[in-house]
């Protein structure tokens, strides 16, 4: 029982340890010299007109006017938008920094700038100038909301791009009414809304179709070719750990695309001729915020095959924020709260273990008797452990019970950006990263140490001997955790200790009886 308890937590961690290695991604392959492949699902497609010829990006003859830089500020983030093509060059928020303490800025890339418009999948548009009369805009309680126009016009072509701001949001909406292009394209752009690369399991296009969650990378681009989808999309993005920037089309869209291009993947809409409405947002992955947008942007947090767990315990957990104004003291008591409908069950088993102990004598007997018969020998095990009321699986049953609710934990303490920059006590200043002197770690495994002696155990020294390697190979394991996962382990730990030694003095009482 002991040997399979201990292969059970071992695979289970190493299922955990080794998912989290293998989806990080790896330095991509440059980009193949042949064109690869498209794979689409077919729909029929609008007859498109030729498409006029556009000189680009300097000769554009109907418009004299240089490029200018327009400034748009809430209280959230502050963008810098162009006439050239309409589009964003960055936006800074104003809430996160980084490392350094400065604030983090999304940008964009001048050969594809997001919300680039074309033709084709170059997007022509993405540098010709627009016009406009906009002038820098501050919102406030005195400018609730503002707006933003954009115009090309040529002898084969009109474009007019409204955007509508609002204080207190990271999103916005924006009106593309187009004639002379059918169809024609709009893209996130290169990288844009990509910060941090290293720390993130996946970064680059992403997309919501139905329910489904499709994430791609420029590798996977780069070997198997470009994907579209026609069907049940409701947006695109860029993202990696903790920001994205997407595009929620609100008018239906003729197709949409990711691909690799020029070292890096491209996502895209293909839209029909028309007055097209898009919402785009471009921030943090909020989850609490996403979902109120009632679009779906809330997947855009992947929390894993345990999602229907880690979404009740993420709202748990800011409730305590709420409270405490600490995510470390809130993981504390989450951890409390996670452990309480175990309490039973954790019980059970540790009686169960402690009758397995008091019956292994016994065991060992049998064993030893019928060792060249193996079905007799099962048989009269399973005897005692029915006379003995004994189940040689319960003290397994609370661990694997268990952990569903550890997936859906490291899944929130590993992505939830609430835990970015959130600070703790002394030392942990970031509860999102590792333990800088390796504090946590070392008194978590002190506590497992003390929680094995604790345990009854019917192993042979030898099993003895290899338990207690799992201190030690649990502490060199989350030394690079995040201090939240490394302090609701510590805490489960010692909520552990006082169980076992609670149930311990109540088996010394029954025996002294």
């Amino acid at each position: 029982m002991d040997r399979n308890m201990l292969i059970a937590i071992i695979l289970s961690i190493a299922i955990l340890i080794g998912y989290q290695y293998y989806t990080m991604q790896t330095a991509p392959p440059p980009p193949p010299k042949k064109e690869q492949a498209e794979t689409k699902e077919t729909v029929k497609e609008p007859i498109a007109k030729p498409q006029p010829q556009i000189n680009v990006p300097i000769a554009d003859k109907n418009i004299k006017a240089e490029e200018r830089d327009i400034i748009v500020e809430n209280n959230l983030y502050s963008a810098v938008f162009s006439t050239r093509g309409g589009t964003i060059k960055s936006i800074t928020l104003k809430k996160y920094t980084d490392k350094n303490g400065k604030q983090i800025t999304l940008k964009g890339d001048n050969t594809i700038p997001p919300l680039s418009l074309g033709f084709d999948e170059k997007f022509q548009l993405g540098t010709v100038i627009f016009k406009t009369t906009g002038t820098n805009i501050k919102l406030g309680e005195s400018l609730p909301s503002a707006t933003l126009i954009f115009e090309y016009i040529s002898a084969e072509i009109s474009i007019i791009r409204t955007y509508s701001f609002i204080y207190d949001a990271y999103s916005f909406t924006l009106q593309d009414d187009i004639k002379g292009l059918n169809p024609y394209w709009i893209t996130i752009g290169k990288d844009f809304g990509i910060y941090e690369k290293e720390d993130s399991v996946h970064y680059g296009p992403v997309l919501l179709k139905n329910a489904d969650r499709l994430e791609f990378t420029y590798a996977d681009l780069a070997k198997n070719g470009a994907k579209s989808y026609n069907q049940g999309l409701k947006w695109i993005a860029q993202e990696d750990k903790y920001f994205f920037a997407s595009i929620v089309p609100k008018t239906p869209i003729v197709d949409s695309k990711v691909w690799s291009i020029d070292g890096t993947a491209l996502i895209a809409l293909k839209m029909p001729e028309s007055s097209n409405n898009y919402l785009i947002y471009v921030g943090p992955k909020e989850y609490e915020r996403l979902e109120k947008y009632d679009v779906g942007l809330e997947h855009i947090v992947d929390f894993g095959i345990f999602s229907i767990l880690a979404i009740p315990l993420l709202w748990i957990m800011n409730i305590f924020y709420g409270v405490f104004h600490n995510y470390g003291v809130a993981i504390i008591f989450l951890t409390i709260i996670t452990r309480i409908p175990f309490i039973p069950i954790i019980n059970k088993g540790m009686t169960s273990m402690k009758k397995v102990q008091e019956i292994q004598p016994k065991m060992t007997e049998i064993r030893e008797k019928y060792k060249k018969d193996p079905k007799r020998m099962n048989e009269e095990l399973m005897a005692l452990y029915k006379k003995n009321k004994v189940n040689p699986f319960g003290g397994c049953l609370p661990i694997l019970l268990q952990i569903p609710v550890f997936f859906a934990l490291f899944k929130i303490l590993s992505i939830s950006i609430e835990l970015r920059g959130a600070p703790f006590i002394l030392w942990i200043t970031d509860l999102s990263v590792r333990d800088p002197y390796y504090i946590l770690p070392i008194i978590m495994g002190a506590t497992m140490v003390l929680q094995q002696k604790m345990t009854p155990s019917t192993m042979d020294p030898k099993q003895q001997k290899l338990m207690m390697l799992l201190p030690i190979v649990f502490t060199f394991l989350f030394l690079t955790f995040p201090s939240g996962l490394v302090l609701y382990w510590l805490v489960n730990n010692i909520l552990g200790i006082a169980q076992q030694f609670y149930m311990n003095k109540k088996a010394a009482k029954a025996a002294a009886a």
